[in-house]
């Protein structure tokens, strides 16, 4: 049993990011996330380097009994009664396990770049979260008889760090700015059709995710203009660019136009890539 798992501290922050991502348990993976976030915040880790800790995973630990599908190949959900909401809730928590994932690798693989330790405070708070939500979606499929892994799950979000595993800015770009901020636009809906449905505690656990996710888009933004900055670059027409060459389709409206600018996400970054074609 991982309760009574004593997990060490590891030895420097990007040991601990790399760890997280290589669990195939997933208790063990947040567990270790909520150490890692723990020790670097009481400032016991320093951040590490690759040549001595090592590089990060190229893909992350799943549990051996997760069937990993094409997109193309996932079957259609069920709608309805609680085969439903199991399957609603099995897609988010295969979501939230892939941002702890993108999120940890975020703050191991990019190590070696000269950033402000303010850079990696912002990024641990988020791998931390993303735990939490993962724990939570994971807690309430428990509750419903079910477990991860019940279903299987599309394999195609860990393309996204594959694709800009060398380069920051077009990380940032993808993950936070495109992924993440697409959460902003489907989760009020999303909590909406839960209570409707009368599932108040997956509305809760809903609206704990957007919150959080509304401070995930904003680091995102934060960080990718400090990038700009650095480089001397406009982060408009820059992020546009990434998008481009690094994001497969158009950016598909309705947008949450409001939660995006309150992240800092304003419209002149998203819109014209609205029409953009695969």
């Amino acid at each position: 049993m991982l309760q009574q798992l004593e997990i060490e501290t590891p030895v420097t922050l990007l040991a601990g990011a790399r760890q997280i991502v290589a669990a195939s348990n997933t208790r063990l993976k947040t567990a270790l996330a909520y150490k890692t976030a723990r020790a670097w915040f009481q400032r016991e880790l320093a951040i590490g380097s690759a040549t001595r800790d090592g590089g990060m995973p190229e893909r992350p630990g799943r549990p051996e009994r997760l069937q990993l599908l094409a997109p193309r190949d996932m079957p259609k959900r069920r709608l309805g009664g609680d085969q439903g909401r199991i399957a609603l809730i099995h897609s988010l928590a295969h979501i939230e396990l892939n941002a702890v994932d993108l999120t940890w690798d975020l703050v191991g693989r990019f190590a070696g770049t000269p950033l402000p330790r303010s850079y990696y405070d912002d990024w641990v708070r988020v791998g931390l979260e993303e735990a939490k939500h993962f724990s939570m979606l994971e807690d309430r499929l428990a509750l419903l008889g079910a477990s991860y892994g019940d279903l299987p799950a599309h394999d195609g979000l860990w393309q996204a760090a594959q694709e800009t595993g060398h380069d920051l800015a077009a990380r940032l770009a993808i993950i936070p700015l495109v992924l993440e901020a697409r959460g902003l636009d489907i989760t009020p809906p999303m909590i909406a059709k839960a209570r409707e449905m009368g599932d108040e505690e997956t509305a809760k656990c809903l609206e704990i995710i957007y919150r959080d996710e509304k401070n995930h888009v904003a680091f995102g933004a934060k960080w990718f203009r400090f990038l700009c900055d650095r480089t001397g670059k406009r982060p408009e027409p820059a992020f546009q660019e990434y998008v481009r060459r690094h994001f497969k389709g158009p950016l598909k409206p309705p947008f949450n136009d409001r939660a995006r600018s309150e992240a800092g996400l304003t419209p002149g970054f998203y819109k014209p890539l609205a029409s953009i074609k695969g």
